[in-house]
């Protein structure tokens, strides 16, 4: 249940954001823009269309949805850890800029080693390392997840 409950809140952040087909010219500042003042270290540039969506992984047991929107990007796990910041290229690398409510800094600066159709590597500073990610396409969780015991 609560795996469920953080795809939900990860998947509707990413729906706030989607297109609605108008072809309406809107001149107010984007979130996007102030998100990326925001930060000490934050990404100078839009993050790849391959990174782009909703990934999941299971580490340390528990469930972890990483999404990206723009230069947005968000990390929800279900031990109950939110955090969010930029992603985008900084120096020809993709990288992740993150600040988490409960403080951890495990997340706080990433690096994509890697992204593909349906996986992500990301390496994260400090003693988290790599965690690898699959693609979540139309809401649904992939096949093949860990979900026992999560929780």
């Amino acid at each position: 249940m609560a795996a469920s409950l953080a795809l939900a809140g990860a998947l509707a952040l990413g729906a706030c954001s989607a297109d609605d087909g108008s072809d309406s010219d809107d001149s107010t500042p984007s979130a996007s823009a102030s998100a990326s003042a925001s930060g000490s270290a934050s990404a100078s540039a839009s993050a790849s269309d391959d990174l782009a969506g909703s990934w999941l992984a299971t580490t340390d047991g528990k469930a972890v949805v990483l999404v990206v929107n723009g230069t947005q990007a968000a990390v929800f796990t279900t031990g109950g850890t939110t955090c969010s910041g930029t992603a985008g290229e900084e120096s020809g690398m993709e990288m992740i800029h993150l600040t988490c409510t409960d403080g951890s800094d495990d997340r706080a600066t990433g690096m994509v080693d890697s992204v593909g159709a349906e996986t992500l590597k990301v390496t994260w500073e400090g003693g988290l390392g790599q965690e690898t990610y699959t693609k979540a396409e139309g809401g649904q969780l992939p096949s093949g997840l860990p979900t026992a015991g999560l929780g």
